[in-house]
């Protein structure tokens, strides 16, 4: 099976039985008797945090967990954050907390998404990021320019592919934009408009611990001391890897880089990472 051949399994749900796998009765009283809800059952106040993978997703959790729900992330484990901030992908089931729930998410615009935070990063920067997270995951080594040119296998599709279709917006989400490299620049001021869209008030002082306590550096020291509970992160090869913006100028091969500006070239300039 080549590096590829994964991809499309990669992200599918694991663990807890489905709720398709149950009969409608027994469904029911599985919830009912756990306080659990299907993974797929949004509220209309709930948010999805969506972005194409390597596009600062986890992170993102980590950073809710801290500035909505007030935990100490530097010591919290991940199964933690993964209960407090579902991943659709892996988790069947969830437990609503709060009021509102924030979710992680890949998928291409869907019309249950009815909140929504857009993660947007320079394709380049994520397409890297991605094949060491292909090759760490298949412990297989991938040809840049083959990744690039992948079709059909790509999760869930091509960068640009995904950029385009959230940006159009086909089912009227309400939705915000929020950019990478804003968020490595500015992370204060992004959980600041981010608490904005949610409705909800927290502290400076809250925001600032959380913008540190799930800072790079630190999440790099986590990833040292603790497991990861999703089982769709490698274990064999740095998850928390690099995270620089521009990391596409000394990773990625020319060819590789050609390839991606003639099929995502026109998106990059209208995202503003291309002149």
């Amino acid at each position: 099976m080549t590096p590829f051949g994964q991809l499309k399994r990669i992200f599918s749900p694991a663990s807890e039985p489905a709720a398709s796998e149950l009969s409608e009765a027994a469904a029911q009283a599985f919830c009912a008797a756990t306080g659990l809800r299907p993974i797929d059952e949004f509220k209309p106040e709930d948010i999805l945090i969506v972005g194409y993978p390597k596009s600062g997703n986890t992170w993102m959790q980590y950073l809710i967990a801290s500035a909505i729900y007030g935990i100490d992330v530097a010591s919290a484990p991940d199964a933690l954050i993964q209960d407090l901030v579902p991943d659709v992908h892996f988790k069947k089931f969830f437990k609503p907390y709060f009021p509102i729930t924030f979710f992680k998410s890949h998928f291409l615009p869907r019309p249950d998404y009815r909140r929504v935070i857009y993660l947007l990063r320079d394709g380049r920067d994520a397409l890297v990021s991605y094949l060491h997270y292909v090759e760490g995951l298949t412990e297989k080594k991938v040809d840049f320019l083959e990744l690039v040119q992948a079709k059909g296998v790509l999760f869930p599709s091509k960068w640009h592919e995904h950029v385009e279709q959230w940006l159009a917006n086909p089912h009227g989400a309400s939705m915000i934009v929020v950019r990478y490299e804003d968020l490595k620049r500015d992370t204060v001021g992004q959980l600041s408009r981010i608490c904005e869209f949610a409705g909800l008030k927290r502290s400076q002082s809250a925001l600032e611990n959380a913008a540190e306590k799930s800072s790079f550096s630190n999440m790099r020291k986590r990833e040292e001391l603790f497991a990861w509970e999703n089982p769709q992160i490698p274990k064999t090869k740095r998850f928390v890897r690099r995270g620089e913006v521009g990391s596409h100028k000394d990773e990625m091969p020319p060819v590789a880089r050609d390839a991606f500006l003639a099929e995502a070239g026109d998106t990059l300039r209208k995202t503003g990472y291309l002149q």
